[in-house]
């Protein structure tokens, strides 16, 4: 069974969505659901597991300590708040981390780190010189410095940007929903999620919604992009609903749950052929 597989995954990029690691009334974030995040990634890690994450949230949590009540919609005001809530974001998770030892590092990439050559390499000998040393790097966009020219789509398509990056072999994406359904679950109730994607086709792209969250920006239709980038590049991906975390633990268990995307690596693969085109 290709679920079995998933045990023996070597170096695993996990994203985790601002909706799944703050509580919807009120945008603060959560402190349980992100310490057993930090936990279980802990222990993957002490597994001997390559761990990388791509964390949202910054805007949230910036938004938060400066009393916005509305998502913001300049630019200038979106960076202020990434601004503020980035550093209070790291803040948090170096200290849980820290509960375990585990020492962490950030790391700020924008649509440029990709497009150019020099910076793309760097970008993976960064990756590859923090996981040699043990360290889980924790990965976001610099929305502080991003212009809407430059800037990557969402954090999904970055995980798989990441993945690309750092040579990972799977992406974990924890969402507020259980997985790809044959339909909008919200609007049919006869919808049925599908368990494994090994192509991804038009009729999928399109009845893949838009966001449905005033937390973060990512829909169904950037899962499919990031598992598009994902598998051509040799990952698995899975989405699952991080509203559990012990969900992670079912996933490498071999468990049936959430969305599986197999890897099939395309030949000659290059990010910089799905900067320009990311809708697939």
């Amino acid at each position: 069974m290709y679920r079995d597989k998933l045990k023996d995954k070597k170096r695993i990029v996990f994203k985790v969505g601002t909706s799944t690691i703050t509580h919807s009334e009120t945008g603060a974030l959560d402190f349980l659901k992100l310490e057993k995040f930090v936990r279980i990634l802990t222990d993957l890690h002490n597994q001997g597991k390559d761990v990388l994450v791509v964390t949202s949230g910054a805007i949230a949590v910036g938004r938060k300590a400066l009393g916005l009540k509305e998502r913001p919609t300049e630019q200038d005001v979106k960076q202020a708040c990434a601004a503020v809530g980035q550093i209070r974001l790291m803040t948090v998770y170096q200290k849980l981390f820290s509960e375990y030892n585990q020492y962490v590092a950030q790391v700020l990439m924008t649509k440029v780190t990709i497009a150019d050559d020099t910076s793309r390499h760097n970008a993976y000998n960064t990756f590859r010189s923090l996981l040699d040393m043990n360290v889980i790097p924790i990965v976001n966009e610099n929305d502080t410095v991003a212009t809407d020219e430059f800037t990557l789509s969402d954090n999904d398509y970055l995980s798989a940007i990441v993945a690309a990056v750092a040579g990972a072999d799977m992406v974990v994406l924890l969402s507020d929903i259980d997985g790809l359904y044959s339909d909008d679950p919200n609007k049919n109730p006869d919808a049925k999620l599908i368990p494994q994607v090994d192509a991804i086709t038009d009729e999928m792209l399109d009845m893949a919604g838009g966001p449905h969250t005033d937390l973060g920006t990512g829909g169904m239709i950037s899962k499919l992009e990031a598992a598009g980038i994902a598998n051509d590049a040799g990952a698995d991906m899975v989405i699952i609903n991080g509203n559990d975390m012990n969900n992670i633990e079912r996933v490498f268990a071999g468990e049936e749950i959430g969305t599986l995307f197999t890897a099939h690596k395309t030949s000659h693969f290059h990010l910089k052929n799905y900067l320009d085109s990311p809708r697939l």
